[in-house]
């Protein structure tokens, strides 16, 4: 029953109440935490719309929604861009329904092309779905040596190489640094990057939940990824590497790494994050012994007429993404955040 349920917008006095809704929900993940709401709005400027419902002052679900409105992609109320889950969580399905009520509402009053509600699962059979992502996430023994022997065989090879190589993991938490790499290696990948400022705002919004790791060989870097921890999991999400990345297999040291430390911390659960069907990203977490699990990501469609395809699956984004790989780097950072903030 909803007869005593009302809706409201979060305000930052609810801040630490909606988190705690987050934290203790079976369904809560880091990407429904109020600190998007604040990266979200100061390192790009888009609207936010935070709803939760409310029984006797107590907060029983919520759903966070932004709305990114491009000239180039089209105006779209999302929960939650940037991040590769959302969608509302509740204490039963008739809130979830209310709430999901209120975001198709909101999409109306807004005049948006479309609502998209990125689920871990499929809420709403009236809606269309998009079968194009998967997730991989997998439970880690309490012991390194164990999941080290749970790596396929060859993967596990390319992992000792870079033990072999002499790499070296500092936590440091240095944006620069990050920023220097991780930029190089998406314009490589044909992808706008997104503004140093964005990284910035995550770490001091999130703190050490917000995780930044370099891989050295010798004192040159060659690789890093910024991780999110939440609850007993970690979540491997921005990473990059240079020319000698792949010489010296930094990302497969990168990421065992990663493991080998979550598992001494108590970290049970390695999410490696969404990945497009077929892909490379995709083969290269089967190859670690992960397995797919499709993301039931769900459209109400306003005014447009099919589901968007803002991807780089897209045939019409090839020419761009071939012309992007070759700009230099410093025009590339120059131009990709202004695209970027609008492929959330």
């Amino acid at each position: 029953m909803t007869n005593n349920v009302v809706i409201k917008k979060l305000t930052s006095e609810r801040f630490a109440e909606w988190d705690s809704y987050v934290n203790q929900h079976e369904e809560g993940t880091f990407f429904h935490l109020s600190g998007w709401k604040s990266v979200i709005e100061r390192a790009y400027g888009h609207n936010t719309y935070y709803f939760f419902a409310e029984e006797e002052g107590r907060i029983v679900g919520l759903i966070p929604l932004t709305q990114i409105k491009s000239r180039l992609f089209g105006n779209a109320l999302i929960s939650n861009p940037f991040c590769v889950y959302g969608g509302a969580i509740a204490e039963n399905s008739d809130i979830r329904s209310m709430l999901e009520t209120v975001a198709e509402e909101a999409s109306i009053t807004l005049k948006v092309d479309y609502l998209e509600l990125r689920n871990m699962a499929q809420t709403n059979s009236e809606w269309p779905v998009k079968e194009l992502y998967v997730t991989f996430r997998k439970e880690l023994a309490p012991e390194p040596e164990a999941n080290l022997n749970a790596i396929p065989r060859r993967q596990r090879r390319m992992v000792r190489q870079g033990i072999k190589a002499g790499l070296k993991s500092v936590v440091l938490n240095d944006i620069q640094q990050f920023f220097s790499i991780y930029s190089y290696s998406v314009r490589n990948h044909g992808t706008p990057v997104f503004p140093k400022k964005y990284f910035t705002i995550l770490k001091e919004i999130f703190g050490d939940k917000c995780e930044i790791r370099v891989v050295y060989h010798g004192e040159n870097a060659v690789s890093t990824v910024m991780s999110f921890y939440f609850r007993d999991e970690v979540l491997p999400y921005y990473a990059g590497g240079t020319l000698d990345a792949r010489k010296y297999s930094a990302f497969d040291f990168m990421y065992w790494d990663l493991m080998q430390d979550a598992c001494l911390r108590g970290i049970r659960i390695f999410d490696y994050g969404r990945s497009k069907i077929g892909t490379g990203p995709y083969n290269f977490k089967k190859n670690w012994g992960f397995s797919p699990q499709p993301l039931m990501y769900q459209y109400k469609l306003v005014a447009a007429k099919s589901v968007p395809e803002v991807n780089p699956l897209n045939p019409k984004y090839q020419h761009f993404i071939k012309m992007w790989r070759r700009l230099p780097v410093p025009i590339a950072n120059v131009i990709g955040p202004w695209l970027a903030r609008s492929l959330g």
